[in-house]
């Protein structure tokens, strides 16, 4: 047999020891990526303690959720059985632009790309503009699915999508692979983090039975608190609640009340909105608002009249700040969850953010020390990821013809970071949207929701109107007949559940 530490001296292994504090989502997401990838390398104890209970409302993701599962060949069916979980084509947004509207953020491209000048939407504009064209909507198929509840993964084009997950099943079935993998699960509270007089860095975790957990990385999953990174290492938190006001939500589980959908829904409200997340086994329902616009009593009160089900739980609230920790990555430690930040639940990033962090703590492992240049370097990615959702995030608050309490009043004309003006003037003028390399959402995210809350460009590439009219018609026809031609031989969501994933759905 290989040995396939032959030719990595020892001598240069200097960080081995990885201590993940917390479990939940975030911590054994962390464990199972690190045992699954370097499990050779270094040793991994995830200290928790069952005493302590979990955020627990992270039940929606985002498609790149299933990347990392693929690189971390974890089986999408049995992952969807043990999670309980429904497929997610997209988000589907009430009210925002003004009440009564309705839109679906779609995961899926939207058209074909007919010009790498221009992408789809400028044809659509332009076609608008001649009258005709129908939704844009009708050109992507994940809309096009979302709206019909229906799913299929055999089809000549199988769908963008992502999940819908039981947090709590998520995280046992993750602890059942990363186990018996070599992971060391430790019971217990931190009592103290100790810290190294000299160098500052965690020397160890005291528990409250007196037991010492050393390592050479610690990784922070305790949550809001920041145990870690936050207390003992005194590193600050900047928060964007000037710019994002809700910081509450009352969460609810609850009985379904009809076959699952195949989407989130958002539904905006006075003080901020409402979620519902369907599952195999319940609903997730959220109620997410801004404290200084409504009174948690109100929250808790507007929740239970509006869930469409049985609640099956006693509601609980949540308190949250948007926002980041000004360095991701210091000294011997990593935040990673809300530990290292948070930006509110519209669209569905925590999940994706501690999974994006952990992937790159993969790639620039410190097995030789921590240097200040791969510590910036990972700080400097973290920082970027989290602004470009953190203007996708305002988007929805801002652009909206909304006048009907001051929470819409405040949204509608506050200030916005510059990195957004600049997105928004582009749009406007020209109907330019764009993804950069390092960014979650595409120009078809953009799209979707700037055009589905009311802002219609003034202009739009003219390299669309280089397609004859009826050119533009035809295929325009042609891509809308396709479309629903392969929605209309798909099974229904929840015939697909129980297809591929054995649900037992009532």
């Amino acid at each position: 047999m290989t040995d396939m530490h032959a030719d990595f001296p020892t001598s240069d292994r200097v960080v081995k020891r990885v201590v993940v504090a917390g479990g939940g989502t975030a911590g054994w997401v962390t464990a199972t990526a690190l045992v699954r990838h370097l499990g050779p390398l270094i040793d991994i104890t995830l200290v928790e303690s069952d005493a302590i209970g979990t955020i627990g409302v992270g039940e929606s993701t985002v498609p790149t959720f299933r990347g990392f599962h693929q690189l971390m060949k974890i089986r999408e069916d049995r992952f969807m059985a043990e999670a309980q979980a429904t497929v997610k084509l997209g988000i589907e947004f009430k009210n925002w632009g003004q009440v009564g509207d309705r839109y679906i953020h779609p995961f899926g491209t939207i058209g074909l790309q007919w010009s790498w000048m221009a992408d789809f939407h400028h044809f659509w504009l332009h076609a608008k503009a001649q009258g005709f064209g129908g939704e844009l909507g009708d050109y992507c198929l994940e809309w096009v699915a979302g709206e019909a509840n229906r799913m299929s993964l055999s089809s000549s084009v199988a769908p963008s999508y992502a999940y819908h997950i039981d947090a709590a099943r998520y995280a046992r079935f993750l602890r059942s692979l990363a186990e018996p993998a070599g992971v060391k699960r430790v019971e217990g509270k931190i009592r103290n983090v100790e810290l190294a007089p000299e160098s500052g860095h965690i020397a160890a975790l005291v528990l409250e039975s007196g037991t010492r957990i050393e390592g050479d990385l610690f990784i922070d999953c305790t949550g809001f608190r920041s145990l870690l990174l936050g207390e003992a290492l005194g590193v600050g938190f900047e928060d964007w609640g000037h710019w994002i006001r809700t910081d509450r939500a009352v969460a609810v589980q609850s009985t379904s009340d009809g076959p699952a959908q195949p989407y989130t829904s958002a539904i905006a409200h006075e003080a901020g909105w409402r979620w519902r997340i369907p599952l195999q086994h319940r609903d997730g329902n959220g109620f997410v608002f801004a404290s200084d616009f409504m009174s948690d009593d109100e929250a808790h009160a507007r929740l239970l009249a509006e869930i469409e089900g049985e609640p099956i739980v006693d509601p609980w609230l949540v308190r949250f700040k948007t926002g980041t920790r000004t360095r991701a990555w210091h000294k011997n430690c990593v935040g990673l969850g809300l530990a290292g930040g948070f930006i509110e639940p519209l669209e569905s990033t925590s999940i994706h953010l501690m999974m994006a962090a952990v992937t790159r703590l993969i790639e620039d492992f410190p097995f030789h020390g921590f240097d200040d240049a791969l510590l910036d370097h990972f700080n400097r990615k973290s920082r970027l990821e989290f602004e470009n959702i953190r203007d996708f995030i305002i988007l929805h608050y801002h652009v909206t013809q909304r006048d009907d309490s001051p929470f819409w009043d405040h949204c509608r004309t506050m200030e916005i970071p510059d990195s957004l003006k600049e997105r928004l003037a582009l749009w406007q003028d020209n109907g330019r949207a764009y993804q950069l390399g390092h960014e979650l959402f595409r120009v078809d995210s953009w799209s979707s929701v700037l055009l589905g809350q009311g802002m219609h460009p003034r202009g739009y590439h003219h390299v669309a109107a280089m397609m004859p009219e009826p050119q533009l018609r035809e295929e325009l026809a042609r891509m809308r007949k396709d479309i629903a031609g392969v929605v209309a031989e798909m099974p229904s969501h929840r015939e697909f559940l129980r297809q591929y994933c054995r649900a037992e759905l009532a």
